[in-house]
């Protein structure tokens, strides 16, 4: 398989998850297949997504950054890949809290605040900018090599699934129907093979572009999983405690996995 066959293939699974969170919610015994899962989903996402940053995807930055570079000092050699991630993490930080300020993984409680259907398409357009760079961090670690690519791809995979439920969930509470809310889990998936596919084409073109689309697509990916997973979580250990070791069973997964693809 050829690289971008490699990006393709992997960035169509992942699209194709949030389509299948939509459908969890506006398919056949919907109510009864909604609530367990995603919360184990996200407790699970978020400590496979946090390992994954900072045990795979921050030491293949700095060996990046510090292959080609002349610094006899380390912290200087990766001044530009460290502004890089703070910038993925605040232009999500933006997004989310100006374009779509009710985003919040699991169901949407505030009919209220998205019941115009404005606020809703607005919420997905946000949305579709978050899963963007899902895309763009599963094609930046696999340029980087496939067991970056592998984890990566598994860490976004995780949290595919809620952010299509939420997609379907934002839709209905806005009084759009069970077609139009699938419809959104489409679009959403789209934007994240878009994401794929954009930095496969940059890669083409600019060799080294992928030393500057992993820093801040693990920006993004922090963001996703500290600012975004972790207080769901929070949230929910309230009900079930559980979800909390959750995180930490999605911490082991990632060691695991790292040890099986090493092996």
């Amino acid at each position: 398989m050829t690289v971008f066959g490699e990006l393709l293939f992997f960035g169509a699974l992942v699209a194709l998850a949030n389509v299948a969170g939509g459908w969890l919610l506006t398919g056949p015994r919907a109510a009864a297949r909604e609530g367990r899962l995603l919360r184990y989903l996200i407790a699970l996402g978020a400590g496979f997504m946090l390992a994954a940053i900072f045990i795979e995807i921050l030491p293949e930055v700095v060996r990046l950054w510090g292959r080609d570079t002349a610094q006899p000092e380390p912290g200087r050699a990766v001044l530009g890949a460290m502004t890089l991630l703070l910038s993925g993490y605040l232009l999500i930080h933006l997004f989310e809290h100006t374009v779509a300020p009710h985003f919040h993984f699991g169901a949407e409680t505030h009919t209220e605040a998205m019941l115009p259907p404005a606020a809703a398409y607005t919420a997905i357009g946000g949305l579709s900018i978050h899963t963007f760079f899902d895309g763009v961090s599963v094609a930046a670690a696999f340029l980087v090599s496939q067991k970056v690519g592998l984890l990566v791809f598994v860490a976004i995979l995780l949290h595919k699934v809620p952010e299509g439920f939420t997609a379907a969930s934002i839709m209905l509470a806005s009084g759009r129907t069970s077609r139009q809310a699938l419809m959104a889990t489409v679009v959403v998936g789209a934007a994240t093979l878009f994401g794929v596919l954009s930095v496969a084409a940059l890669h083409a073109r600019v060799a080294t572009a992928v030393v500057y689309a992993l820093p801040f697509s693990a920006g993004v990916t922090l963001y996703v999983a500290a600012s975004d997973l972790i207080p769901e979580v929070n949230h929910m250990e309230r009900k079930n405690p559980v979800i909390s070791v959750i995180v930490f069973a999605g911490v082991a997964l990632f060691f695991i996995l790292h040890l099986l693809i090493e092996g």
